[in-house]
């Protein structure tokens, strides 16, 4: 089969064309609609609070000597077993996302992300099967196998055709899902313009995800801290230091 040069300069590089700018648009819209995460200094103190009771027994807390361990073991354990490091200590069940401010912040930036992944794809999927429908753009230089003709031939119904033609809607998804390079080449690592990975989050509802009980895991990290022991590496520190060079005390 022999293709029109004429589709490849006015179908095939302005489908590649149009999806990267749509991309580099992306990013840019999506960095001006975001808005800066606010912080709350309960939710901060209740994080904090738990990552130093966690530091504290980790092999991380050996260098310093037992009495301070001992002194913020006994600080920690003692507030654990109150509400005063609780974001919401009257709370007595799961929260309800609508009702708080950060988890609605969370869900209208996700609600955000979404739309501008889904409205400039699905205006470009629209142009495609609209004016390229049925078109044959490009022949693999390697061979397939039949499974891959439902995916490199969609819109093209024909069964006795080569694995190896893409058509153009199945174009359409390469560049979808194999563009990530390029916007890394020109935006850098931390882009926008991937639309794969709002899809991903797409999935993941925070109106589903299960709220955790806080004063249990602090209850539970307040037990870890009960029996977590400390042996201080700056015990005989220097005794090990003289012996290493094969020197004594007083010696």
């Amino acid at each position: 089969m022999y293709l029109d040069p004429a589709i490849r300069d006015w179908v095939l590089f302005p489908i590649m064309i149009v999806m990267v700018l749509v991309g580099v648009l992306r990013h840019h819209a999506t960095q001006l609609m975001s808005s800066m995460p606010k912080s709350d200094l309960k939710g901060v103190r209740e994080t904090q609070a738990l990552m130093r009771g966690r530091l504290l027994r980790s092999l991380g807390a050996f260098d310093i000597p037992y009495p301070a361990f001992q002194a913020r073991k006994q600080y920690l354990t003692t507030q654990f077993a109150t509400t005063n490091f609780i974001k919401n200590p009257n709370q007595t069940g799961p929260s309800n996302p609508m009702s708080d401010p950060a988890g609605m912040e969370m869900m209208m930036e996700g609600m955000k992300k979404n739309m501008m992944m889904l409205v400039p794809q699905t205006v470009i999927m629209s142009w495609i099967t609209f004016f390229f429908s049925g078109f044959v753009l490009i022949k693999l230089p390697f061979p397939l196998t039949v499974r891959f003709k439902a995916m490199l031939q969609r819109g093209v119904e024909t069964f006795d055709m080569d694995v190896t033609w893409v058509s153009s809607l199945s174009w359409y998804f390469l560049n979808l899902f194999g563009l990530k390079s390029i916007y890394t080449l020109i935006l850098g690592e931390d882009n926008a313009a991937d639309g794969t990975k709002d899809m991903a989050q797409m999935q993941m509802n925070p109106m589903q995800q299960p709220q955790q009980d806080m004063s249990k895991i602090f209850q539970s990290e307040k037990e870890f801290l009960d029996l977590s022991d400390h042996q201080s590496v700056l015990v005989g520190v220097e005794e090990r230091l003289l012996a290493k060079y094969g020197r004594t005390i007083g010696g």
